[in-house]
């Protein structure tokens, strides 16, 4: 890619499309857990590109996709949080079927999936990037524009939560 080059050619974008799209819907789906909401967050991010793209250097374009699609997801769960607050409310459904197997194995993963949520925002992508996705912690620092030694210690303070609480169980 040449630097004089701007986002608006057909042909740039497409490429660039082609060699992020993956990756930035990998980085938000561990974020949100969700693929529609991550389809729609990643679908947007390029809209938005589309639409700034005599702004957008090709340079650019990875760092504004990622930056995009984090800001259209923390604007979400700002309006999630509400809908939570809500639905909390109202009573839980009760399944007929309860096995003591069952009842353990949601048990465990419920204690699983609420050690990951409370996990700050910073561990958990790193973490969720790492050990889910497969990402080096050099690649990790580069999708979030942070220092690998930034995400090392992410990773350590993530591990440390999870083997604090999943002891526990």
């Amino acid at each position: 890619m040449q630097e004089h080059e701007n986002v608006c050619n057909e042909g740039m974008f497409s490429q660039i499309y082609n060699e992020h799209s993956e990756s930035v819907y990998r980085f938000i789906y561990f974020k949100c857990g969700d693929e529609a909401q991550a389809s729609d967050l990643v679908q947007d991010a390029f809209i938005k590109l589309w639409q700034n793209c005599k702004k957008v250097m090709p340079s650019k374009a990875k760092s504004f996709l990622y930056t995009v699609t984090r800001n259209a997801f923390y604007n979400e769960v700002a309006h999630q949080k509400v809908v939570l607050k809500h639905a909390k409310l109202q009573p839980t459904k009760v399944e007929n079927q309860s096995p003591e197997f069952l009842l353990e194995e949601k048990q465990y993963h419920k204690k699983v999936q609420q050690v990951i949520e409370s996990l700050t925002e910073a561990q958990r992508t790193a973490f969720l990037l790492n050990r889910i996705e497969g990402k080096k912690y050099a690649e990790i620092a580069e999708m979030l524009d942070i220092s690998v030694k930034a995400v090392e210690k992410r990773m350590s303070q993530a591990l440390a939560v999870i083997r604090k609480e999943i002891g526990d169980i």
